[in-house]
């Protein structure tokens, strides 16, 4: 780059950095109320150190040297063991923490996602704490459960934590960060005052977590309880469950970070993945990917595992770092367009890449049953089918499936609402011999049916098809528009 556009570019970045602290410095001269101006202020300048950044990196060009990419060697992922006598008493040392800043929008759902019904009239919620309710009572521990919100979930999810008052678990909850929407042309915030409207704003990604933590207290008080590690992991994975096996691992190997890994499927090929680069575990995300590498990343010969977001830290280690302000996360830009056509841009972080700023990080790679997460109806149709069983809030695969994997399920847009896909199943088909199943259209089960091998069933545009009760369905095609068939 020429001195004269590097020149240009530092002083561009120069003007946008400082126009933008004169606005959030105004926003926060505003907020009249001492708590709120407290909490205001602190955001707003983790958002500044962000934005500069962004800003900084943007006119640097700065990326990661493909070259000095290299799949994580043993000693930086280990394989999943398990372990003999493990003594339990190390839970009280462990707080759980689960990521509940999500809504249900793209499962047709208002409120939080945490809140859906996902098996036997339970939502993500009520399997979490039972089953923190049956590790406090199995093992005599207390282990306190842990919901970060966002400024979406707080007030739905404050409610209904309530219903929990007497179970033998300690809910504690924070909301993460509240950051404004950044105008794409003027790359001024899109919010004037800290009372806008909620469009105007955003959660920045679970990345925020160690902000957030650090900010509310919450941090300082779990580790004056003698707490020591917290283990975090999406509201809406149910393969998140407690896992002593791996506690005891990252005890024994003086791990600050451990992230659980597991192995690559075709249905995973953008997930990010740990890499050495330099001697040290990072994470890759597909964003920070070269298009003339795209192909390399996600074929399984050169990455062969990817995040789960399952992430277990050591809380000193957090404060330590949070100390020496020495966190720097890659920024995730997210282009958005609002409703009334303005681009926007979303400055977010991801928790996996905090992996580079612990001691003696690592990944396990761990049985593909740690990672079930419900994105989807096609998703809700494995967890609710009895495929599952399902014994104190955790979900284990039937021995009946004779073989390894959960089958492909594609469910078209008709099923795309949780209202439309439960009104269009009398009762979840049985599906422990199914490999592959696509539906697509008007497509309507009855009760009882039956589906092995692969199943594809296409209603044509204007057309139904009705699976009668107790059909019998084993390696079909099924196109048109038919209510019988033989079974």
């Amino acid at each position: 780059m020429s001195n004269d556009l590097q020149d240009f570019k530092s002083a561009t970045t120069g003007v946008a950095a400082k126009t933008m602290r004169n606005e959030l410095n105004r926003m926060v001269a505003e907020e009249t109320d001492p708590a709120a101006k407290k909490i205001l202020q602190a955001e707003m300048e983790s958002f500044f150190l962000l934005f500069n950044r962004f800003l900084i990196e943007r006119a640097k060009g700065e990326k990661l040297d493909w070259d000095k990419i290299n799949p994580p060697n043993p000693k930086q992922v280990r394989a999943y063991k398990q372990l003999k006598d493990v003594d339990a008493s190390i839970l009280n040392k462990l707080a759980v923490l689960k990521l509940n800043g999500g809504l249900g929008t793209t499962m047709g759902c208002v409120g939080p996602k945490s809140i859906i019904e996902v098996r036997e009239g339970m939502t993500f919620l009520d399997l979490s704490v039972r089953q923190i309710e049956h590790l406090n009572s199995e093992y005599n521990v207390n282990v306190p459960f842990i919901l970060m919100n966002s400024f979406n979930t707080a007030d739905d999810t404050a409610r209904i934590i309530q219903k929990y008052q007497n179970h033998n678990i300690n809910i504690l909850t924070f909301n993460q960060s509240r950051y404004p929407r950044v105008d794409k042309e003027s790359l001024l915030p899109c919010p004037k005052h800290a009372s806008d409207d909620k469009a105007n704003w955003y959660p920045p990604g679970h990345g925020d977590i160690f902000d957030a933590l650090t900010n509310c207290g919450l941090l300082d008080q779990l580790i004056e309880s003698g707490k020591e590690y917290i283990f975090i992991s999406n509201v809406d994975n149910l393969g998140a469950v407690v896992d002593l096996n791996i506690l005891q691992t990252m005890i024994d190997s003086q791990a600050e970070y451990v992230m659980e890994v597991t192995d690559k499927t075709k249905a995973d090929i953008k997930g990010g993945t740990i890499i050495d680069y330099e001697g040290k575990p990072r994470l890759l995300e597909v964003a920070q990917v070269p298009k003339d590498h795209l192909d390399e990343f996600c074929s399984t010969r050169k990455f062969k595992i990817f995040n789960t977001n399952n992430i277990w830290v050591n809380l000193r280690a957090i404060k330590r770092i949070m100390d020496e302000d020495a966190l720097s996360l890659e920024i995730i830009v997210n282009n958005k367009v609002t409703d009334s056509g303005q681009a926007v841009i979303q400055l977010e972080t991801a928790i996996g890449a905090a992996i580079k700023h612990f001691d003696s990080a690592i990944g396990i790679n761990v049985p593909r049953s740690r990672f079930l997460p419900v994105k989807s109806c096609s998703d809700l149709l494995l967890i609710k089918s009895k495929l599952y069983n399902l014994e104190h809030g955790v979900l284990t695969m039937d021995k009946s499936r004779e073989f390894g994997g959960t089958p492909v399920v594609k469910l078209g847009d008709h099923f795309k609402k949780v209202a439309n896909f439960e009104k269009r199943f009398k009762s979840i088909p049985y599906i422990s011999e199914l490999d592959h199943l696509t539906v697509s259209g008007d497509v309507w089960f009855g009760k009882g049916v039956r589906l092995a091998g692969t199943c594809i069933i296409v209603a044509n545009e204007g057309s139904k098809i009705m699976i009668p009760d107790n059909a019998n369905l084993e390696g079909k095609l099924i196109t048109g528009n038919l209510s019988i068939i033989d079974h």
